[in-house]
């Protein structure tokens, strides 16, 4: 089949290399001639674990192509895919310029019947927007399809390849006939294409990360008494998560969500509520939760440095909102060098893949690593945010002999609590005893 995907952001290009990889021919549109020349170079903008070897094959077979000229790009396309931002408006509901800015552009280029599909993930009702917005613009034939994303940083392409389950929001069986064609090689071995209206379509994607965000950060709330009460998270993670019912994922504990998804979709999906005059108390909580889990650490080592943090060299592991990515969208490790920052504390920081994204925002404010050990040279104490695997079998030998005090606030529960006791670190994590030597 022949695709357009409108914006290469991370679900963009994601979208667009991996259906590339099936066979269908896929131009990719974005109005920034950089990034599209960057891309035509064969370089990729994002890091995202084993989308470079299908992006590169796939430019190489001449499968897969990238453009700034949007009627080139739709003109003998049978699908055109938006996948363009919703960012956050002030009053938190999502903000739709640049989806029906797109869907105006296309209206007025459309020749032939094509399905427009909103990849980009939406409130309730923008397919009725968009229907409106081409009704107004043109006389030829189209059909809008509601086909949200589920992607996971980190293991994007696996989900995109072998997805659980496909959602596809139509009431036009011609365009549902197309989208079950287009999405039969991702689901051979039985997962379902799930068909459904695009209002149900839409809201199932706010749904599913609003409730993944309420697990997380129900579990953060129990960790944080586990604390009080002296019981052990870790413990009371596997013995609810063997229930089948509740199920292993999404039960550690740590500093919080982050990334572009979670956070905006369950703010949009409030204030959705809201503008249905429905007060969705569950989601409230959830917000006011994470904002304050985020810098709990800090908080944890204002506590042990009696509020005074002027001075201190603290050392950070971990900058990306989650490991196997370079996003630092709503990072919890922005929160917490911002409020290290205000304390008058010197912050150090690494990355396996975050640091050049870190430094755009934060510039000289902070001092960066090339390494994870030579940020720890004379620090005071080390903070754990994000948990690569390369922080999970450190060198301690090494670590005691750099630091300053063997001192770990662990935000992501790391390391077991026996060990830090044999090696004689000062260890605080989340949820679990403390350590004291």
């Amino acid at each position: 089949m022949k695709i357009a995907v409108i914006g290469t952001g991370y679900v963009g290009l994601v979208t667009g290399t991996c259906l590339a990889e099936t066979g269908n021919s896929v131009i990719c549109v974005d109005i920034n001639e950089e990034k599209v020349k960057m891309m035509q170079s064969f370089k990729l903008p994002i890091y995202e674990p084993g989308l470079e070897l299908l992006f590169l094959r796939n430019i190489e077979q001449e499968r897969l192509t990238f453009t700034t000229n949007l009627a080139d790009a739709i003109r003998d396309a049978e699908i055109i895919f938006l996948a363009l931002p919703t960012p956050p408006g002030g009053d938190g509901a999502a903000d739709l310029s640049y989806v029906l800015g797109a869907a105006k552009d296309i209206a007025k280029l459309l020749k032939d019947y094509k399905v427009i599909v909103t990849k980009s993930t939406v409130p309730v009702g923008t397919a009725d927007k968009v229907i409106k917005i081409f009704k107004e613009h043109t006389s030829v034939e189209f059909d809008v399809v509601s086909n949200p994303e589920f992607l996971r940083e980190g293991v994007a392409v696996d989900d995109f390849m072998k997805p659980d389950r496909v959602v596809v929001g139509t009431e036009s069986p011609r365009a549902q006939k197309l989208m079950a064609e287009l999405y039969g090689p991702y689901v051979r071995q039985g997962n379902p294409i799930i068909f459904m209206d695009p209002r149900s379509s839409e809201l199932t994607k706010y749904a599913a990360n609003s409730f993944l965000a309420t697990k997380i950060t129900f579990m953060n709330e129990v960790a944080n008494l586990c604390e009080l009460v002296g019981a052990d998270v870790d413990a009371v993670r596997r013995g609810i998560g063997s229930d089948e019912r509740i199920g292993k994922r999404f039960l550690f504990p740590g500093v919080g969500y982050g990334g572009s998804c979670f956070p905006k979709d369950v703010q949009a999906l409030a204030q959705s509520a809201k503008e249905n005059n429905y007060d969705f108390k569950i989601l409230e909580s959830v917000m006011d939760v994470n904002n304050t889990q985020k810098t709990l650490m800090v908080e944890k080592m204002r506590k042990f440095y009696k509020g005074d943090l002027k001075d201190k060299k603290i050392a950070i592991w971990g900058l990306a909102f989650k490991p196997e990515t370079d996003d630092i969208r709503e990072a919890p490790a922005l929160y917490i060098i911002d409020e290290l920052l205000k304390d008058g504390a010197e912050v150090r920081v690494f990355d396996p893949e975050a640091m050049d994204n870190i430094k755009r925002i934060k510039g000289d404010k902070i001092v960066y690593g090339d390494n994870q050990y030579d940020i720890l040279a004379d620090v005071d104490a080390l903070m754990i945010v994000t948990e690569w695997s390369v922080f999970r079998t450190p060198d301690f030998a090494r670590m005691s002999s750099l630091l300053k005090q063997n001192i770990i606030f662990d935000g992501r529960n790391l390391y077991d609590l026996q060990k830090m006791i044999d090696l004689g670190y000062y260890y605080n994590s989340i949820g679990r005893k403390v350590i004291s030597n």
